[in-house]
């Protein structure tokens, strides 16, 4: 059961993903993909670890800014061998909640490394959202994914920016077609799309 939570920044996204997620189980694993490159973003992240801890939800921090599907695609395995397990010794088992956060900045960081040129292939970044998007597909248990919508501001002055707000304006529509909910968190105001989505079977 995947879920994409998108919005601006600073919309209350992280929070309502972070309270969801806490009604789905009694913990959870949160998937980071920020990179810290100055003091304040190191800062960003410590205050964000600091508001989680503080909300009496246990979570498991782990970071991987790059290989997601792998990480998911390990998660998976994992959480089926524990519900295994449980069954096999008469146990009750819950799968905790995955919370990736953010898509973006994932998204960001795979563009930096091809611009850097330290990935070779003839369309790597095609691949790895391509694996990305699969990992999703597949992935058996509760996954909520943090987005950002980009492209309702202004158009970006260089190439590179204007490749990733088209990147990820793509991504977020591929990962909607196949999420079992889409939320729009607008002023900390959290809004069910798929439920009042325009459907041409009803022209």
């Amino acid at each position: 059961m995947a879920i994409l939570i998108t919005g601006g920044a600073r919309s209350g996204k992280s929070r309502f993903a972070e309270q969801y997620a806490a009604r789905l189980g009694s913990r959870g694993i949160y998937i980071a993909t920020c990179q810290p490159y100055d003091e304040e973003m190191k800062e960003r992240i410590r205050q964000h670890m600091r508001d989680r801890d503080a909300s009496g939800f246990r979570w498991e921090t782990k970071e991987e800014p790059l290989e997601t599907a792998a990480l998911l695609r390990k998660l998976a395995m994992q959480f089926t061998e524990e519900r295994r397990e449980a069954q096999a010794g008469g146990r009750p088992w819950t799968a905790p909640p995955v919370l990736l956060d953010c898509l973006t900045l994932w998204l960001t960081n795979w563009l930096l490394q091809l611009e850097e040129g330290k990935q070779a292939g003839s369309d790597p970044l095609g691949e790895q959202t391509g694996a990305f998007i699969e990992a999703v597909r597949s992935y058996p248990y509760p996954l909520l994914l943090v987005t950002n919508e980009v492209g309702d501001g202004i158009v970006p002055e260089y190439p590179l920016g204007r490749r990733f707000r088209d990147e990820a304006g793509r991504l977020n529509q591929q990962l909607a077609g196949i999420c079992e909910k889409v939320f729009l968190v607008t002023a900390g105001i959290p809004v069910e799309l798929k439920s009042i989505a325009f459907r041409w079977d009803e022209l």
